[in-house]
C-alpha cells in the first residue's frame, strides 16, 4: 500500500469519526450516518489495499 493511499484512507476514517461525534453533539442523525459511511469506506479501502498487497506478495513467492 502506498503511503499516499494509506494517508488518504486514514484521513477518511478520521473525518468519519469527527462527523459522527459532531453529529452526536448537534443531534444531527444524517451527519452521524454520513460519518459512519465515511469511516466504513476508509476501512474497506484499507482492507482492499491490504488484500492487494497480500496477493502481490503471494504472486512474488510463487515466481521464485
Amino acid at each position: 500500500m502506498s503511503a499516499s493511499s494509506k494517508l488518504r484512507n486514514q484521513f477518511r476514517i478520521a473525518r468519519g469519526h469527527a462527523n459522527v461525534h459532531f453529529g452526536r453533539l448537534t443531534g444531527d442523525r444524517s451527519r452521524q450516518a454520513r460519518g459512519r459511511r465515511q469511516r466504513l469506506g476508509g476501512t474497506a479501502r484499507q482492507a482492499g489495499e491490504r488484500m492487494k498487497d497480500a496477493g502481490q506478495g503471494l504472486l512474488a513467492a510463487f515466481r521464485r
